[in-house]
């Protein structure tokens, strides 16, 4: 069978496994959810998330306003919507920024070895020495509030994993026959790590990748709780938790939503992280074909 053949049939066989696991198909569907509604925003939410309406401060849920409304009147629903936008664009690009920089190191590390696969180990060492969160915590509280800072703290400290995943597939890979036949053919070592390497260590990228994605989000959020994150006025979960502590007791519900949103969105990524792994585990799949 030829090497195309080869992949329609694993993504096939791949596919049908996805439809056959519940937890990840509802992942599924709550992350298109939440994309659908973060990319239409505009058109979904009932008001603008950051108009202040001061005679309707801390509303309980009504016809009018479904979630209630803040301490400044705003329409708590609106800027939970927008708010999916602030988190999923947020996580894209920390993901999308880890992911290179992990897949790249990961594999310059594994193909080439020796002195430069020590070098890039031992700075994976000392980014792991610290616990991820503590030291994106740190990285934030030194640049400063904000929404680029704190994706830059997290990008930082989120590629480890990645590098260390990559780099253990490639020693396997690169021992291949297929890998030999490229050098003996002489192909350049640029060519045969992207053309013929990286092709069979995506399956347990794009795994930690969706996983990624959580973590990113809950930790997004938890360094705009500390007031390290989004700023006022805009629509952030985290942010979000943090203006409603105050309110806790009278205002349940400015706590409770947003709360309710990170946990939704996290769960969705962890569902289809953890389905994607069982379907694209290569022990999994020799099990399936037996």
């Amino acid at each position: 069978m030829s090497g195309t053949g080869t992949m329609k049939s694993r993504k096939k066989l791949a596919f049908q496994q996805l439809k056959k696991n519940k937890i990840a198909i509802i992942g599924l569907i709550i992350i298109i959810s939440l994309a659908f509604i973060a990319l239409f925003a505009p058109f979904i939410a009932p008001h603008d998330p950051i108009e202040q309406n001061l005679d309707k401060r801390l509303l309980s849920p009504s016809g009018e306003y479904p979630m209630g409304t803040d301490d400044l009147g705003r329409c708590l629903l609106s800027r939970i919507i927008y708010g999916a936008r602030v988190s999923l664009k947020l996580g894209v690009i920390v993901v999308g920024i880890i992911t290179v920089i992990g897949v790249t190191l990961g594999l310059i590390s594994g193909y080439y070895g020796g002195i430069v696969d020590e070098i890039i180990m031992r700075l994976v060492d000392v980014v792991l020495a610290f616990p991820g969160i503590i030291l994106a915590l740190a990285i934030a509280g030194a640049l400063g509030p904000g929404l680029f800072n704190v994706m830059l703290a997290l990008a930082m400290v989120g590629w480890t994993g990645l590098a260390r995943v990559v780099r253990g597939s490639v020693l396997s890979v690169k021992q291949k026959e297929f890998v030999e036949s490229a050098r003996a053919l002489g192909c350049s070592d640029l060519h045969i790590m992207t053309r013929h390497i990286l092709p069979n260590v995506m399956a347990p990228v794009i795994v930690l990748a969706t996983l990624d994605m959580a973590f990113i989000i809950l930790a997004a959020a938890g360094l705009s709780f500390l007031g390290l994150g989004a700023q006022p006025p805009t629509p952030e979960w985290g942010s979000m938790l943090n203006s409603g502590r105050a309110f806790i007791q009278t205002a349940p519900h400015l706590t409770t939503f947003p709360g309710l949103a990170i946990m939704v969105a996290v769960l969705a990524f962890n569902f289809l992280g953890d389905g994607l792994r069982d379907i694209l585990d290569p022990r999994q799949q020799r099990e399936l074909k037996e």
